[in-house]
């Protein structure tokens, strides 16, 4: 039977009506409290990655009641394989028993905040030690972390412009939360038009190509804000640009003599399978002859592609590095580390006892109430002393458990010959969708899905980590329920 429009829109409306029915038979409760609580509770995971009306009965966020290993269980009893991991957090899994001991024992001791402890100087030996930095500093989250990294550089550097890219996440301050103007975007979309018409057609590609080359090469790095409440006045300073575009790196020689720093998520958490070793080899160049601090943004990479972080792994020397999630052990902390010159600004560099030595430079402003927590710290050293013991072994094992299950996904998706594929950088694994055909609310419903089949994946959310404590099995279950809610995708219509 040949489906018209009327057709596809009624199999939608039925898979959509079924999907609406069976989540909230399944999740009762958390529905309910979400209802219950949203009059007092300002929660944006209420409303997903974005508010849809089609999928309103079902935009609520599932309570978790308890987690162990590889699985989480809802208020309402039902059992998932975790891959959302805590947004990374979890590369051991939830609630390992030895960083519940370490969490224990210090709480006997007590919560000293504000105080100095041991602890901090034993967490900074052990980053140390794990990824080759010279100093270390200690905060709470990972915006705070970026907001210090921006803060140090301008202050060693006495400039006050930064650079970031297109689709990268540097946390919620005023001063990262911008982006590139809409022309920008509509450029890059017209040029992905271009070459998805050009397709193998070798004929068209030559006569595209000066007007590709155009859009890819005629660069405007002004930044806009990228959400309300953040003036235009926090984006003058701050330039937009493209990550692995080498005109980029043009721009940042034309600004060499206003850059205080430029930071980079080595792999884009958004775009994991842009991984551009050349021109991040070719960017430290830049940076380094012309002064400007290289802030690499490790929040999700660091000690999981490698012990070292994405500068282990792309053999690049960084001026300033930030970390968080994986650190922590699963409680809030994050790390500012880096050469001395930069970190020196933190407390005015190395002095010494009994002799005329003082410090150094002038620093600037650090501070934050719940930095050093000793039960953050507890944690910390737990981790890092485990990841430390397990040696790079531990990282080698995940990275090619998740290669595999990707390998297997993309080979079931071209013999059926979708336009969907999946990349992975290290543990952490997401649709390309450079290369997937896919729209917003497909992918939205990807996520039900996979919950209906006992896979936790936050709404909206097209990817996740895979951790220590994933089993063989887990990772069965895991590509069967990618493969069967795709297949439900195409059978409700929304999939060509």
């Amino acid at each position: 039977m040949q489906v018209t429009s009327k057709n596809k829109s009624e199999i939608q409306e039925q898979a959509l009506n079924n999907l609406v029915k069976s989540h909230n038979q399944k999740t009762a409760t958390s529905k309910h409290k979400a209802q219950q609580n949203r009059a007092i509770l300002a929660d944006r995971s209420a409303l997903g990655v974005k508010f849809s009306p089609e999928i309103k009965e079902i935009c609520y966020p599932i309570i978790i009641e308890r987690s162990q290993g590889s699985k989480i269980w809802d208020i309402d009893g039902n059992e998932y394989i975790d891959i959302l991991m805590g947004l990374g957090v979890n590369l051991l899994g939830h609630n390992p028993p030895f960083i519940k001991e370490a969490i224990a024992q210090q709480l006997e001791k007590g919560i000293q905040v504000g105080s100095q402890t041991i602890l901090a100087a034993e967490v900074a030996q052990l980053v140390k030690d794990l990824t080759g930095m010279e100093r270390v500093t200690l905060s709470n989250t990972g915006t705070e972390a970026i907001m210090a990294a921006i803060r140090i550089a301008r202050a060693a550097t006495k400039r006050k412009k930064i650079a970031l890219f297109t689709n990268s996440y540097h946390g919620h301050s005023d001063q990262t939360l911008v982006r590139a103007t809409l022309a920008e975007y509509a450029k890059k979309a017209i040029n992905r038009k271009i070459s998805e018409k050009i397709g193998d057609k070798s004929w068209l590609s030559q006569l595209m190509r000066p007007l590709q080359n155009q859009l890819q090469n005629n660069l405007n790095p002004k930044a806009v804000p990228a959400a309300l409440g953040i003036p235009p006045s926090q984006a003058k300073d701050v330039l937009v640009l493209e990550y692995g575009n080498d005109k980029s790196l043009d721009i940042i020689k034309a600004n060499r003599k206003q850059l205080a720093a430029v930071l980079v998520e080595p792999v884009q958490s958004r775009c994991p399978q842009v991984q551009p070793e050349a021109f991040i080899k070719e960017l430290r160049q830049v940076t380094q002859e012309a002064g400007i601090a290289l802030i690499f943004d490790e929040m999700v990479t660091g000690f999981r592609i490698h012990q070292g972080g994405a500068q282990a792994w792309f053999g690049i020397d960084a001026d300033i590095v930030t970390y968080s999630k994986i650190a922590g052990g699963g409680l809030p902390l994050s790390i500012i580390a880096g050469k001395s010159t930069y970190l020196n600004r933190i407390d005015g560099g190395i002095w010494n006892f009994g002799d005329d030595s003082s410090p150094s430079v002038e620093t600037t402003f650090f501070a934050g109430t719940y930095c050093k927590h000793p039960l953050s710290l507890a944690a910390a050293k737990a981790t890092l002393t485990h990841l430390k013991t397990e040696g790079a072994t531990l990282q080698e094992t995940l990275n090619q458990k998740t290669a595999k299950m990707v390998d297997c996904l993309n080979s079931d998706l071209a013999s059926q010959g979708l336009m969907l594929k999946f990349t992975c950088f290290g543990s952490f694994f997401a649709l390309d969708l450079s290369q997937s055909v896919i729209s917003p609310l497909a992918l939205t419903l990807l996520s039900y899905y996979l919950l209906s089949r006992g896979i936790h994946l936050r709404q909206g959310d097209r990817g996740g980590f895979l951790s220590t404590s994933h089993t063989d099995n887990d990772i069965n279950l895991i590509i069967q329920a990618f493969k069967d809610s795709i297949n439900d995708l195409q059978a409700g219509g929304f999939l060509e």
